[in-house]
């Protein structure tokens, strides 16, 4: 593989898009804030309902799935995959296992190290649903910090549709088990009406995303995928009110750069839709289709974020969020992956798709080759298929990446007569 040029940063239009690294760089220092302090850390995967228990009850999250894609923002993944490899870790796992892995047997406590890396554990939230290095990442997350309390989780994995009371009552007695967790570890109880005002926070937070994403339908957009960092909030901060100050911000800028119709380029030719997770060390490639006129105005990714809550009922809201958490995963049958893609292309206008076939999460790259004949036969919508991965950029060639995408936007500039 062409290992050149592997790395880029996505230009940001956004003025408030450009505030997100400082966003960034506090989270990171609240952590170790808490760790001097005495504030309990709690290590958990993102998604699941338990970012707003934390937050209700003030301690800690780290989200070491999400500090994957920091490590490959600051170019830190090679050191960490070849800690991984000399553990024996096979470079065909999960991008983000293999990071983490290599992470904390490797540069964590380092001096230098971007933000200052992770503070350490006092609690460890193994997940019991989503995709297996998911739950075998924080399996050996646990064996790395033998001193943590650790919690297993067990959770349903049940497609969206097919949901039941049965299933929502026992992860509500899941979300109960936690709470008590909590107390006895740390000796905090649950105010239950500091969760429901988290949980409204955080319904917030999901209203305002949507309403963001909702103005990319807009001819030409004001916003679109390369603006995706915006997700750390989503991934972060939900239930808080720097959450939905932000949002509410970002909010504002693009509802006016709509209004003014002010695009991402100086004229929108070829409107894009994104299949699967970015590639976190070059956000730079959504730029890329610009040169032609192109803009991603939308992708699967970052929808997954946004789960609505009913704030009437606190427990069963975050029941629900557990049992939705991971939309792109485990809990969406083929059959409604593909009817998400083809909706998202009618109400985006879509002129063509990138499908990312992505090395390191095959969950979400199954189903691409029944997605891409859908597209064709139900919408007359064109695709191409990129190879590449989301964590390691040894599995991406900016070369063979220039040649497809750069035929795939001559055909479809041919196609709208706008060659």
């Amino acid at each position: 593989m062409d290992k050149t040029q592997n790395t880029g940063k996505s230009t940001k239009r956004l003025a408030t898009a450009r505030e997100l690294q400082k966003i960034v760089a506090e989270f990171y220092l609240e952590g170790h804030e808490a760790r001097k302090t005495g504030k309990p850390i709690g290590w958990m995967p993102p998604m699941n309902g338990l970012i707003e228990i934390f937050y209700a009850m003030d301690l800690q999250p780290v989200f070491p799935e999400n500090w994957s894609p920091v490590c490959a923002a600051f170019g830190l993944i090679h050191k960490n995959y070849m800690t991984a490899e000399s553990m024996g870790f096979s470079p065909d796992l999960c991008g983000y296992l293999r990071n983490c892995v290599g992470y904390i047997n490797g540069i964590m406590g380092e001096e230098g190290v971007p933000l200052n890396g992770l503070p350490e554990p006092d609690m460890i939230f193994v997940p019991g649903a989503g995709c297996i290095p998911a739950m075998k990442n924080f399996q050996y997350i646990a064996k790395r910090f033998p001193e943590a309390k650790v919690f297993n989780a067990d959770l349903p994995q049940v497609p969206i549709e097919n949901i039941q009371r049965y299933h929502i009552d026992y992860a509500i007695d899941e979300i109960k088990r936690i709470i008590d967790f909590l107390t006895e570890v740390t000796g905090k109880k649950m105010d239950y009406d500091r969760l429901a005002a988290v949980v409204r926070l955080s319904d917030q937070s999901c209203a305002l995303w949507d309403e963001i994403t909702s103005y990319r339908r807009c001819i030409p957009t004001p916003i679109s995928a390369a603006e995706v960092g915006l997700m750390f909030v989503m991934v972060t901060r939900q239930g808080t009110q720097l959450a939905v100050d932000y949002l509410t911000r970002v909010r504002d800028e693009v509802k006016q750069r709509a209004e003014n119709k002010t695009g991402i380029i100086a004229e929108e030719k070829v409107r894009l839709f994104w299949d699967n997770i970015p590639l976190w060390y070059n956000l730079g490639l959504f730029n890329y289709f610009e040169r032609y006129g192109g803009v991603v105005v939308a992708e699967t990714y970052s929808a997954a974020w946004s789960i609505r809550l009913d704030t009437s009922n606190p427990l069963e809201a975050l029941a629900m969020k557990s049992l939705q958490s991971y939309p792109m995963v485990s809990c969406v049958s083929m059959k409604r992956r593909k009817e998400m893609v083809l909706k998202a292309c009618r109400d985006y206008h879509i002129d063509g798709v990138i499908l990312h076939s992505n090395k390191s999460c095959l969950p979400i790259t199954l189903g691409q080759m029944d997605i891409k004949r859908a597209l064709e036969k139900e919408l007359g919508v064109p695709s191409v298929v990129i190879e590449a991965d989301h964590m390691d950029p040894a599995n991406f060639s900016m070369s063979q990446f220039e040649d497809r995408a750069g035929a795939f936007m001559e055909m479809l500039l041919q196609r709208k007569g706008r060659s």
